[in-house]
């Protein structure tokens, strides 16, 4: 068996998601989620509230601008280079720009860029683009708060690894909506608190077409609704850097509080979207996520989620085949929940991770709830190496002696506990997906622990742990197709009956019917 992981590595401008939004949808936060609540009109055989799987189109068919200037507006002329740069500097803050239709550059300098005040709005006319011409770096930036950029397509910059073209320098309460944010290097998008990208188009980007990181680990309340995040991680980062972990769609790190409501990411090089490290208060609900090259959704190292009514289709099918040819046997995820789990000590809408009305068709594989037993803070195989959880603020205490008795034992690692999977719809066809016994795997396992020596966790009592301890279930599912299921370690596959009956007694109220497909 391989238990290697790929690393995870921490950004120096990790993704941040910002949400658009679609017709229907509202940016104000659910009210708290009771965990393992009665499901609202769904059923184990039929799941009649799954979504519709309706995606957000928005690349295709972006919204027109105004096509006059606003009253009051400065008038930015495409046939100027750097006009907007220069107007936005000579103007003050909460001034109106109306870019006129055409292609508008920058300056010549590679860090020419708009450094946008308080509470300016840049608007773009039908036909306006802020072209980089692959000299610029960065779009707008500034820590200026309250900016708002509608209707404006900016594209052909060429930001560093790790950091982002529009939003550059993370400011606090930005909006960006009717946007194109397309083929740049880098991240197409930073993100600070209180961030809205809505209804927007972040697509063939180099590296993230968001990266939801601010230094300080300060974002608060983002929403990334109605976008469409498409074709994203060009320069194939996995590749040039192998095990970085510093691909997706969409990337957030140390975010408290997300709305990701109504996205459609689709066929992005890598994960869909991946919230990684001490993230907490997350939704997802809503999204179309479909054929993206690795997991729909990751969830790592992180807390306190709410995943649900998403349809999630052909996902993995590029990264789960390239581990299956390389014989490893590890069950490679469509929703992978990697060290993360519900805790009641963490403030949030809800006090564990509830995945529940989700539509999974197709894909490499299922869930997977996975706990690395030698990742701790301190160990050598916590990647997030500054990094301890949300309950020990000094890392150093978690160290001998003091790590092996209580709270430190349980409290210096994250833990994958009180994770509940219900009312889900599991729909696999080998002959879609081009698999055979490789694939169709649903999973709640870890590695047997061995590092580093004075570890408390060595031998399997992780995987004792996660399996029959930590309140994790599944139930009331149903499944359709010939599933399988792993429970302890990757080399123990289980039929439903025993993923059924003692020890693991999982999915008690599903109902199983092994004919492929939906």
């Amino acid at each position: 068996m391989v238990f290697e992981r790929r690393r995870w590595a921490l950004p120096v401008a990790a993704l941040a998601l910002t949400l658009p939004v679609a017709a229907g949808c509202t940016s104000a936060p659910d009210a708290p989620a009771k965990r393992g609540g009665t499901p609202s009109a769904s059923s184990a055989s039929g799941v009649s509230g799954a979504p519709a799987g309706s995606r957000a189109r928005v690349c295709d068919a972006p919204p027109a601008g105004p096509t006059k200037a606003p009253a009051g507006a400065v008038t930015v002329d495409p046939a100027v280079v750097g006009d907007l740069e220069t107007k936005t500097e000579n103007s003050p803050p909460n001034t109106t720009f109306w870019l006129r239709p055409g292609t508008h550059r920058l300056g010549s300098d590679p860090y020419a860029q708009v450094e946008a005040k308080a509470g300016n709005r840049y608007l773009g006319a039908p036909g306006a683009v802020l072209d980089g011409r692959r000299t610029n770096q960065y779009a707008f930036g500034g820590t200026a708060p309250g900016v708002t950029i509608r209707y404006l397509t900016v594209q052909g910059f060429v930001a560093p690894q790790d950091e982002g073209v529009v939003n550059h320098d993370m400011a606090d309460g930005w909006v960006v909506e009717h946007s194109t944010i397309q083929h740049n290097s880098g991240a197409g998008l930073m993100a600070g608190a209180r961030q809205r990208v809505r209804a927007s188009c972040l697509r063939g980007n180099g590296q993230y077409g968001m990266n939801a990181y601010k230094t300080g680990d300060s974002i608060r309340g983002l929403v990334v609704e109605g976008n469409e995040i498409t074709g994203n991680n060009t320069d194939d980062w996995e590749r040039r850097q192998p095990g970085c972990g510093c691909t997706a769609g969409i990337k957030f790190w140390a975010v408290d509080g997300a709305d990701i409501r109504g996205n459609w990411v689709h066929d992005n090089r890598g994960a869909g979207l991946w919230a990684d490290t001490n993230n907490n208060d997350f939704l997802f609900e809503d999204n179309v996520l479909e054929s993206n090259d690795g997991a729909a959704l990751m969830y790592e190292t992180s807390y306190n989620a709410v995943v649900r009514n998403n349809t999630i289709r052909r996902n993995n099918w590029v990264e789960g085949r390239a581990s299956a040819k390389d014989g490893d046997d590890f069950p490679y995820a469509t929703v992978y929940v990697s060290e993360s789990g519900g805790e009641p000590r963490v403030p949030a809408r809800t006090d564990g991770i509830e995945i529940y009305r989700n539509l999974l068709e197709d894909n490499w594989n299922g869930i997977t709830l996975w706990e690395n037993a030698d990742r701790f803070c301190n160990s050598p195989s916590n990647t997030s190496s500054d990094y301890c959880t949300l309950l020990v603020k000094d890392t150093a205490r978690c160290a001998r002696p003091a790590i092996a008795t209580a709270p430190l034992y349980a409290d210096c690692r994250w833990k994958t506990q009180r994770v509940d999977i219900h009312d889900n719809r599991f729909v696999l066809d080998p002959s879609v997906v081009g698999c055979a016994q490789e694939c169709g795997r649903m999973a709640v396992l870890s590695n047997e622990g061995s590092s580093p020596d004075w570890s408390p966790y060595r031998g399997d009592r992780v995987a004792r742990a996660i399996t029959q301890e930590q309140d994790n279930r599944w139930h009331d599912n149903a499944y359709r197709g010939p599933w399988t299921f792993t429970a302890h370690d990757a080399g123990r596959r289980l039929d439903s009956g025993r993923w059924r009956g003692a020890p693991y007694r999982q999915d008690a109220g599903s109902t199983f019917e092994p004919r492929a497909g939906g």
